[in-house]
């Protein structure tokens, strides 16, 4: 066989770059870029330091690459999440939602997005996972406009940007107010977009809205008066 063998090593080294950029992801989002060296992260990973540096030629490189794949995990779970209903409102909600329940597993992600790495906060922006987010949605909004249900007028790629810029300033919120105090507004967020861009907007429900009042009125007792 004229290639000796190689698969089988090149198989072997994506197993063991896995296995670096897992430990990677556990240990910077536990610890913090600045205390955790790659040393830390080797013994984690049960690899020598050598090992690790074959794959990643420095520690900036190995949390980049940490912070990348740990937000296309979460971005993939919000989106299967999504992908479980075909209900374009339902996908709409679920999205959000998964999106902020995801946020909780992947406390790398969920670090970047608390500012507790200001060396890096530009990297939120930059996620390749970002790019596959943005073309998911437009095909999605491609899908429901050629089945009716969205406005043919809207610029399809315009609003799958806009859509993440909302996703991203839920999940900041999420870190600096809560889950309970931020989740309850994913309905909320859903019902803006499809009356945005639905052909046909809903009924407006009153659920959401007094489910949102009276998570104020418990956390401004002044509202009672």
């Amino acid at each position: 066989m004229g290639t000796g063998g190689r698969p089988e090593e090149s198989t072997k080294g994506a197993r063991t770059r896995q296995v670096v950029l897992a430990a990677a992801i556990s240990r910077f989002g536990r610890d913090g870029y600045r205390p955790t060296s790659v040393a830390d992260i080797a013994r984690e990973a049960a690899v020598s330091p050598t090992a690790a540096f074959a794959y990643f030629p420095n520690k900036e490189a190995l949390f980049l690459a940490a912070v990348d794949a740990d937000a296309a995990a979460m971005i993939e779970e919000a989106l299967s999440k999504a992908n479980a209903t075909s209900n374009t409102r339902e996908w709409r909600q679920a999205f959000f939602v998964g999106s902020v329940e995801a946020l909780g597993r992947h406390p790398l992600a969920r670090r970047l997005h608390a500012g507790l790495e200001p060396d890096f906060a530009d990297r939120v922006l930059e996620v390749p996972a970002l790019t596959e987010l943005r073309k998911a949605l437009a095909d999605r909004l491609r899908t429901d406009q050629l089945e009716g249900q969205v406005r043919p007028d809207i610029d399809v790629d315009a609003i799958a940007n806009g859509v993440v810029a909302i996703s991203l300033s839920l999940l900041r919120s999420v870190v600096q107010l809560g889950d309970n105090a931020t989740g309850i507004y994913a309905p909320d967020i859903a019902a803006v977009i499809e009356a945005a861009i639905d052909r046909t907007p809903p009924a407006a429900s009153g659920r959401p809205r007094r489910r949102a009042a009276a998570k104020t009125s418990k956390m401004d007792p002044g509202r009672r008066k």
